[in-house]
């Protein structure tokens, strides 16, 4: 089979497509023709050698991926041959064919591409805990969600319109404004202005229910715009490691500083299940839009220059 390889850690430039062995599948696993894949900071990371990674090169990246299935070990019962299946966290996930654990097998409906499971599951299970879990949206919420324009700050704005709250996109530049708005925010602001003012000025000095902050660098300046009694969530630092936190302020003002991480919520084949069902539901329905660019495996180089461009809005695919 074909894979998007690599054997040293570095720059896009490392990454090689080329014949490899396919994997051999245990008896409780599923073998999955790939048809597409997801690509995320993570594996960026991955291939600069800043997460870890088992076992020896050449290394394949990837976590997240959907595609159709091609023989089942002997232990699995309720998939068959041909079914359309995704997952969101296996790894080695960059090549036409990956040996999936049953119980990581989310199946897909009718009425749901290979492309939008593949595009929804790491980012969309991400904003469907924080949006039910981490802080529950409830009608009248107004919100704040930074990096807006990413595809974790998409579907949280799409989800806390559905869940009957009111958005605010905060991004860096105006293109990117343009697709927040599009996305369905009410107000979007850019980093570079003064936003702080202006949200405390749109709330009438009161400030917002609660901020969905994964910036970090900013984690502050979230806490500035965020009402007495509210929360702010944690759950991303891609702008660089916040400050330390004082709790005589969490004390003061009666706010609540949570975190979120999604593998303390993926914990069963249930959980993936059920929530994967209210997601693909939503997408079916027309409720849940995802914006994507689309790359061929072996140009997977140009990918990840994409993503660090910073200039990429919504997810990023690779199809085999």
């Amino acid at each position: 089979m074909k894979a998007l390889v690599f054997e040293k850690f570095g720059g896009p430039d490392v990454l090689d497509y080329r014949e490899i062995n396919e994997p051999v599948i245990g008896q409780d696993e599923i073998l999955l023709e790939m048809k597409a894949i997801g690509l995320n900071f993570a594996d960026v990371y991955r291939r600069k050698g800043n997460y870890h990674l088992e076992g020896q090169p050449p290394y394949i990246l990837g976590y997240e991926g959907a595609g159709t299935v091609k023989s089942i070990g002997e232990n699995v019962r309720d998939v068959r041959v041909g079914d359309r299946i995704a997952f969101a966290d296996v790894p080695a996930a960059n090549a036409e064919l990956v040996a999936v654990p049953k119980d990581k097998a989310i199946p897909i409906p009718e009425g749901v591409s290979f492309e939008a499971a593949a595009s929804l599951l790491l980012q969309g299970l991400t904003a469907h805990y924080l949006t039910k879990d981490s802080y529950s949206i409830k009608k009248g919420d107004v919100v704040l969600v930074h990096a807006a324009a990413g595809g974790v700050g998409q579907l949280l704005i799409q989800i806390i319109n559905l869940l009957g709250g009111t958005a605010i996109g905060l991004t860096s530049s105006e293109e990117k404004r343009q697709v927040v708005l599009s996305a369905g925010a009410g107000s979007v602001f850019l980093y570079s202005d003064n936003w702080k003012d202006s949200i405390m000025q749109m709330t009438s000095g009161k400030g917002v229910d609660v901020v969905y902050e994964s910036v970090g660098s900013t984690l502050m300046e979230s806490f500035d715009v965020t009402r007495v009694g509210g929360t702010v969530v944690f759950f991303g630092m891609a702008g660089g490691d916040p400050v330390k936190v004082d709790p005589r302020m969490l004390m003061d003002t009666s706010k609540t500083l949570t975190g979120g991480d999604l593998w303390n919520v993926l914990t069963s084949r249930e959980e993936r299940v059920t929530r994967s069902r209210e997601l693909f539901k939503w997408i079916a329905e027309g409720k849940v839009t995802i914006s994507k660019t689309v790359f061929p495996l072996k140009e997977g180089g140009k990918a990840h220059e994409f993503i660090e461009s910073r200039k990429s809005t919504g997810k990023i695919l690779l199809t085999p």
